[in-house]
């Protein structure tokens, strides 16, 4: 009897010559698993499910970890405004996370022997799946043949044409990832440092011009509402995505440092995610004191690093959801948003929760709290100690 191989499967170049592989050299009964982080519509994993048993895996599943992938990831990600080196909204770090939990369940649930994946061995996904598989299976043995064979995408290529499947470099010539959190683009011109994508390579055409204006609605931190539609937190994503995602807003190359030691470019298309940051931040600046901000973008950088390097199993990274789950008791109410070609802009807010309230005074102008001897008192209390450090170490005391 064949031993069981379960295959992290995509319908991608890597993953089909995986699948052929598996089963004619390692002579294993693949099972393929696709899981669903939001990427995919009910035609694509139709097709995806096809493209697997043409390949002659035993079984193919769905797993559908949408609404896991937003409480478990996303929720938290927005709670912090992570946003990489200012930039990238962990498009792809969260979801390999959430998929490699999912795998290595699914791992559990057939018995398999094996389990398998079709990362590279320059990449940061090699190590979130082998750690992740590593902490949840770790009597499984983990098999990547792209890796460990060292292969081009050429010799893929032709791989598969000698056993029937015929896959153009035209058609391997950009990888797409696509998720809840905003799609991935790689190609030759991000292995570059000084190229950038062409208008052909994003995967949503920019069709939108005319300047758009709506209103989000937050609740807690997550967004519940746009132009007062009342949405759960997964479809007001999907819906703000299909909205701004044809302005062009989102989009990015984003460079940073692999877990492996490396630099790295890829490019994406997140309008969605960039929009839902930029504003929750915006809500949090008018309804949270200024050591709440700072503790919290301090901890969330450390939480988005943490997570994008695929931890995210360390119990301290349950610590640190409570805080930014705590600190988001007053981040409620309305921003006020406008789309335009390649670019949006945060009009303002309306909260309840709004620590600039003109009851108290209005900034630069005038105050309703302390009296003008007051703020002398305080200006000679507050600066007492660098005071005296002046006066101890002047010039004339030296």
């Amino acid at each position: 009897m064949k031993k069981k191989v379960v295959l992290a499967f995509s319908g991608g170049l890597d993953t089909s010559f995986c699948c052929i592989h598996l089963a004619k050299d390692r002579q294993l009964e693949v099972h393929s698993v696709v899981v669903n982080t939001g990427g995919f519509s009910d035609a694509e994993l139709t097709e995806i499910e096809n493209k697997a048993y043409s390949l002659g895996v035993a079984s193919h599943a769905v797993v559908d970890e949408t609404q896991n992938y937003y409480q478990d990831s996303i929720k938290y990600l927005i709670f912090g405004n992570v946003l990489k080196n200012a930039t990238y909204p962990l498009s792809v770090s969260a979801e390999r996370v959430c998929q490699a939990t999912a795998i290595a369940n699914y791992v559990k649930k057939i018995g398999a022997d094996y389990v398998a994946h079709g990362s590279t061995g320059a990449g940061n996904d090699q190590v979130r799946f082998d750690m992740i598989f590593n902490i949840l299976i770790p009597e499984v043995e983990i098999i990547t043949p792209i890796r460990d064979l060292k292969l081009s995408r050429e010799a893929e290529i032709e791989y598969l044409a000698k056993h029937g499947v015929i896959y153009t470099a035209e058609k391997a010539k950009y990888s797409i990832n696509k998720g809840l959190w905003g799609t991935s683009v790689g190609g030759a011109e991000t292995l570059t440092s000084n190229l950038s994508l062409p208008e052909s390579a994003w995967p949503t055409p920019m069709t939108e011009s005319e300047p758009k204006q709506l209103s989000l609605t937050f609740e807690k931190g997550e967004l519940i509402a746009i132009d007062d539609e009342v949405l759960n937190p997964v479809e007001a994503i999907q819906k703000l995505q299909a909205i701004a995602q044809p302005f062009g807003v989102g989009r990015d190359i984003h460079v940073g440092d692999t877990i492996i030691g490396i630099k790295g470019r890829v490019g994406f298309e997140a309008a969605a995610p960039v929009v839902i940051i930029k504003a929750h931040h915006a809500l949090e600046k008018h309804t949270l004191t200024k050591w709440q901000l700072n503790w919290k973008e301090q901890l969330a950088s450390f939480y988005g690093n943490w997570l994008h390097e695929g931890q995210f199993h360390d119990p301290i990274m349950r610590n640190m959801e409570a805080f930014l789950l705590d600190t988001q008791k007053t981040v409620s109410g309305k921003v006020f948003v406008e789309l335009l070609p390649y670019r949006f802009n945060i009009i303002g807010i309306e909260s309840k929760h709004d620590l600039m309230s003109n009851k108290f005074g209005s900034y630069g102008e005038m105050n309703n709290s302390w009296s003008g001897e007051d703020v002398k008192g305080f200006s000679k209390i507050f600066g007492n100690q660098v005071v005296i450090w002046h006066k101890v170490n002047s010039e004339e005391n030296n």
